[in-house]
């Protein structure tokens, strides 16, 4: 950049040296050096405007620098916040594996040792419950053994249950927590595309102003020629004007002696008179100027909902492909898209056009709050968008392995809920 500002002050300076010592013909004239100049005058406020043109460009470029940055920061902090969330959840994924593996262990050992009684105290069949009677004293013994058994037998399996039963809850809580890592996964893919794709942009964007900079300081060395140049048509004009100057008042003085000489001589003759006249020369000068139908689910969830009846429609035709494809930088309700591509795709059906990212998404519409969230709205999450259907629920392009789905609004922390349609 700096090279090339250096090679046009040097081109500039090399054109006003050769202006400034460039002698004046001698067969021009001041008008033809005057109509030179208007012309000269009209190049340098093409100039100057051409100036103004690429500068309240340049300013433009520079603004959406600008935007492009700060959409970068969002990004930037929205990746920040989902590595966050994915480093809680490895966590807590580690630790549901260890209490799954000791719930296994109590449910093992329970197991084990109500086998061992059972073993005991009912294969042997009439054998125990003839020890029983003889080794019981009196017939309530016998009802108090038998009900012990039967007491020691149904802890056994309750326990056993319980102990299944725990097992069964914390797989389940491993396998919701799996879920969520995959869907924060493929949020930070999708951030990092974003990320990578306004990097791209504004790469793009500052080539773009350095090349309008080059054309301004071009412009800008044109202008200073032709300033150089009406300067020094000035002087050649002056130097005219005085020669002329010059010229006039030799010739007067010549005239002046010559009627003198003239007086002279006709006194000495006798009086004989003579006279001479002369014109003058004038000079002129002259001017110039210068553009499927929505799942029984979703649909009891909008229908019983409240809100506006466009935000309605919106929500329950956004139903319709729960259960098509998830794919990453898709924009098809059918074919498979992402979750900023199934918001644009739902909208673009009701004439509205969103912006492509889900970052960009959380600036549309007005924001509102979540309690006063209606179906239709979008809700934002780092680097995740959806739909709100009502009731809590929303529907959204969730994962490549769950695809566009039902999900609770509240599954991770809001960002921002966006009222696009009223």
């Amino acid at each position: 950049m700096s090279r090339r500002k250096n090679i046009y002050s040097i081109i500039s300076l090399i054109l006003i040296l050769c202006l400034t010592v460039t002698p004046v013909r001698a067969d021009k004239t001041v008008d033809d050096i005057r109509k030179e100049q208007e012309d000269t005058k009209g190049q340098l406020d093409a100039a100057n405007e051409e100036i103004g043109e690429l500068t309240e460009i340049q300013k433009g470029i520079t603004e959406e620098i600008e935007a492009l940055d700060d959409e970068l920061v969002e990004v930037i902090a929205s990746v920040s916040m989902v590595e966050d969330e994915i480093e809680e959840i490895k966590g807590l994924i580690e630790q549901a594996e260890i209490d799954l593996a000791a719930a296994i262990e109590e449910e093992n050992t329970q197991y084990e040792a109500m086998k061992k009684r059972i073993k005991y105290m009912y294969e042997k069949g009439d054998v125990t419950y003839l020890q029983l009677l003889m080794e019981s004293k009196n017939a309530a013994d016998i009802v108090n053994k038998q009900e012990y058994i039967s007491k020691l037998y149904d802890y056994d399996r309750k326990m056993l249950i319980r102990y299944q039963a725990a097992k069964q809850a914390v797989a389940d809580a491993k396998a919701e927590l799996e879920e969520q890592q995959e869907e924060l996964e493929v949020s930070m893919h999708e951030l990092e595309e974003e990320k990578n794709s306004l990097n791209e942009l504004l790469e793009e964007k500052k080539a773009e102003a350095e090349d309008y900079e080059a054309q301004i300081a071009k412009a800008k060395q044109d202008a200073a020629v032709f300033k150089a140049k009406i300067k020094q048509q000035n002087a050649q004009i002056k130097k005219l004007e005085e020669e002329a100057a010059r010229k006039k008042a030799e010739e007067e003085a010549a005239r002046k002696k010559a009627e003198e000489e003239a007086r002279k001589a006709a006194g000495e003759a006798g009086g004989e008179d003579a006279a001479t006249e002369n014109g003058e020369e004038k000079a002129g000068d002259s001017d110039g100027g210068k553009k499927e139908d929505a799942s029984t689910k979703g649909t009891e969830i909008v229908n019983n909902s409240g809100g506006s009846a466009r935000g309605r429609e919106i929500a329950s035709f956004a139903c319709r492909y729960v259960g098509n494809p998830y794919v990453a930088g898709g924009t098809s309700l059918t074919d498979g898209c992402d979750c900023s591509g199934f918001t644009t795709a739902v909208f673009k059906n009701f004439g509205i056009n969103l912006p492509r990212t889900s970052t960009s998404q959380r600036g549309v519409g007005r924001g509102v709050t979540y309690a006063e969230a209606q179906p239709g709205d979008i809700i934002c999450y780092a680097g995740h968008v959806a739909i709100y259907i009502g009731n809590g629920q929303i529907v959204h392009a969730s994962t490549p392995s769950s695809g566009i789905k039902y999900g609770s609004a509240l599954y991770k922390p809001i960002l921002s809920v966006r009222r696009v349609v009223e």
